[in-house]
């Protein structure tokens, strides 16, 4: 790869070599090369710009998780050495709850839970990265309630005014990262599986999925069957049925010894004006940025179906932005209305109740 380190077969062996040495093999010095002195790294929670800021949420994770092991579990790419590369890269990590910190008293308890990350690399080095930690999963397993947990968080940073602020477009810093992905058909083809579940078309889901489809979402829950796919997509889109749903990034890939794939980077942005995974509509502004992988397969049907969905986004997050704006009890004052950021990509719009486009 021109532009690397001859160190490396191609690209998902960087993407996986680098994590393993950053996280497994105490190698956060490396950081200074791996990561470009003045990176954009978004994650639900917040907005880190810096290699400095990087290593030091590194030292504080490995603090609290010592014995932490990320297992990759596939990478999707696009791009070239030359022009630069993106890697959708999923992870299953292990980890032991050994002291406090960000989570709390140390509890001894064991976790797993998935990540996906999304980074542009050029010339050994990552400038842009986007990155989803399966927060429910963890929180669940550390006997929080994710609402519960946003909540203490708050006020452990100071209280609304003064707490971390959540990713939104008005918090997000531009990178030099300005991709889409590439055209390639299986990416093309869930986008627009995920642009009609967001029409409220849930007739997509036999049509699209196979009927033995295994499913991976928020909270470490796996599901089997159309019913899980249908009770996730409808539980988020009903709590948002008024916001907007946008493809941000899409790749689609065929790869020797692989299944077809595809990643693709989404958000809603809107009021949380419905009934649905979020419960009693508060009227809240919220952005819920989201990274998915499917698997493609044809096993007793006509065409290539969905047979593995994988879907995160930070419900902590979620509950943290609806928080900040109706008070710690999840009541309360009326929501300030935001001014929204002006997006170029394609998005869909949900007519709420009244028939009126918001």
């Amino acid at each position: 790869m021109k532009g690397f380190s001859n160190r490396w077969r191609d690209f998902p062996d960087y993407i996986i070599g680098i994590t393993k040495e950053i996280w497994e093999e105490r190698g956060l010095h490396t950081l200074h090369h791996y990561y470009a002195p003045d990176i954009v790294v978004r994650s639900p929670a917040s907005v880190v710009v810096g290699n400095q800021s990087v290593i030091g949420a590194t030292m504080a994770t490995l603090a609290e998780f010592p014995d932490r092991q990320l297992l990759g579990e596939d990478v999707i790419w696009s791009g070239t050495p030359e022009e630069g590369m993106l890697s959708s890269h999923r992870i299953l990590s292990t980890a032991t709850h050994l002291a406090d910190g960000v989570y709390g008293k140390a509890t001894g308890r064991k976790l797993a839970y998935r990540i996906i990350a999304d980074c542009h690399a050029i010339n050994d080095q990552i400038n842009d990265e986007w990155l989803i930690r399966d927060q429910t999963a963890i929180v669940r397993q550390l006997n929080w309630d994710p609402q519960d947990y946003a909540r203490d968080l708050i006020q452990r940073e100071g209280g609304i005014e003064t707490c971390v602020k959540p990713l939104t477009p008005e918090t997000n810093k531009r990178g030099p990262y300005t991709g889409r992905g590439n055209d390639n058909v299986w990416g093309q083809n869930y986008a627009d599986v995920l642009k009609r579940l967001m029409s409220a078309n849930l007739g997509v889901v036999p049509a699209e999925y196979d009927r033995a489809i295994q499913s991976e979402y928020p909270g470490g829950i796996t599901g089997h069957g159309w019913d899980a796919v249908d009770r996730f997509w409808m539980g988020l889109r009903a709590s948002f049925p008024s916001a907007e749903f946008t493809i941000e990034h899409q790749i689609g890939r065929e790869d020797p010894h692989m299944p077809p794939r595809a990643a693709i980077r989404w958000s809603l942005y809107g009021r949380h004006d419905g009934w649905g995974y979020f419960g009693a509509p508060t009227g809240a502004e919220v952005y819920v940025l989201g990274l998915n992988h499917v698997e493609f397969g044809q096993v007793g049907t006509e065409t290539a179906k969905i047979r593995r969905e994988y879907a995160l986004f930070d419900e902590t997050a979620v509950w943290k932005q609806i928080l900040m704006q109706t008070g710690l009890q999840g009541a309360g004052r009326k929501p300030t209305r935001r001014v929204r950021a002006e997006k170029p990509q394609t998005v869909i719009k949900q007519k709420p109740p009244g028939g009126r486009l918001q």
